[in-house]
């Protein structure tokens, strides 16, 4: 059935098949609604604070144009919005037209970059590159035995009650733990210090999970990871690689582990970061869905990112299994660049089909979250029920 996500690219094939497949791996049989993994998909829209729609987009978020084409900024965090200013040598937002409009893609992209900002070149499609990619599975899944078979503590093969260690931000993974969260995993999210979630965003993403803050190079990370039965990793590899949380090094510590690991741009660019928006204007999608042929256009939800979180989701349900049968330590991994190939190698069609009006008043739920009142989307898999979020940094570092 078509989910009704209007795009020129098959975004509501791909929104339907990621949650098929993750509501197959849960043994949800009940058939799939369109509207609701559409409005999932979409639920930044939906989500309202005490009544109040957020502002999820930064003013430096967005698509610039520059002396020979485009160039796509994410500045959300405060610490990327300085260093986006820093790169472009302005002092704030009313001077960044004049600076990307003086500079070429690439040297605005360099200067940025240069200084820790985040910023990619609006690129058309690189079909050999997709291809390649495609060549490749779209969610990888490795075996590591381990002596004694490491198999986890209770040997629990099924999602409830195991414990996930979850060291994610920003959709893709907090889609994949809030997924494992719905189905009765005790999930357990930590961030860093000094490093606050935009409170929008937790509440969107952070559903039936507890929130707590810890540098993860405390002892104290290790512990939790010696009684964790799975570990989502969202960082950028290299990054986890500096703190000793790449995946190798944690099946080696904690044998019998399943480690789920999602990147922007896959392991072989470990030192870049990357959000969906940027790895659609640099894979060509934003060309493909431009407005008027000029100016680059955007997908209808921030679909690389919620197909991502639910495929690695569905994996890490399906290890649980194996795990039991064939013991061992596993590591799953997926990208968006690897979700935004397969999007660009499904069929399209020359126009987006008509936006359809959905009432969303079945598809949200209501919570009470520290004495604030949140609307959320709804599951998109039926039969279950998210709890509520936590506030962020609310719980103690434990299990």
């Amino acid at each position: 059935m078509q989910v009704p996500l209007p795009s020129k690219l098959a975004v509501g094939d791909l929104a339907w098949s990621s949650v098929a497949a993750f509501a197959e791996a849960a043994g949800i049989r009940a058939p799939l609604d369109p509207a609701s993994i559409a409005l999932a998909y979409r639920s930044d829209r939906l989500l309202t604070v005490d009544g109040l729609a957020p502002d999820v987009w930064s003013p430096l978020s967005g698509f610039w144009r520059t002396r020979d084409g485009w160039v796509r900024t994410h500045g959300n965090y405060p610490h990327h919005a300085r260093r986006l200013l820093d790169g472009l040598d302005v002092v704030d937002a009313a001077h960044v037209p004049a600076a990307f409009a003086e500079r070429t893609s690439a040297e605005a992209v360099a200067a940025i970059t240069a200084q820790g900002g985040l910023a990619v070149e609006v690129r058309p499609e690189d079909h050999a590159r997709d291809a390649d990619l495609r060549s490749t599975a779209l969610v990888e899944v490795a075996h590591h035995p381990s002596p004694g078979g490491g198999r986890s503590r209770d040997d629990r093969h099924g999602p409830e009650g195991i414990r996930v260690l979850d060291l994610t931000r920003v959709i893709a993974g907090p889609v994949c733990t809030r997924s494992l969260a719905l189905l009765g995993a005790d999930v357990l999210r930590i961030d860093p210090p000094g490093l606050p979630e935009p409170e929008w965003q937790h509440f969107d993403t952070g559903h039936g999970k507890r929130s707590a803050v810890l540098d993860a190079r405390s002892p104290l990370l290790r512990e939790l990871l010696d009684l964790a039965d799975v570990v989502v990793l969202g960082y950028r590899p290299a990054a986890l690689a500096r703190l000793g949380l790449s995946p190798g090094e944690l099946i080696e510590r904690h044998p019998g582990l399943i480690v789920a690991q999602l990147s922007a741009w896959g392991i072989d660019f470990p030192e870049r970061a990357g959000f969906d928006s940027l790895v659609q204007a640099e894979s060509g999608i934003a060309l493909i869905e431009s407005p008027d042929g000029d100016r680059p256009g955007a997908l209808p939800a921030q679909a690389l990112d919620h197909s991502a979180g639910y495929l690695l989701a569905a994996s890490v349900l399906s290890l649980l299994r194996r795990r039991q049968v064939e013991g061992g330590s596993w590591i799953t991994r997926t990208s968006l660049r690897r979700i935004a190939a397969e999007l660009l190698g499904m069929p399209r069609r020359p126009a987006p089909e008509p936006e359809l009006d959905i009432d969303p008043a079945e598809h949200t739920a209501v919570f009470d979250i520290g004495g604030r009142i949140v609307t959320t989307a709804r599951p998109a898999v039926p039969g279950v029920e998210f709890r509520a979020p936590r506030p962020w940094g609310a719980d103690q570092p434990r299990w």
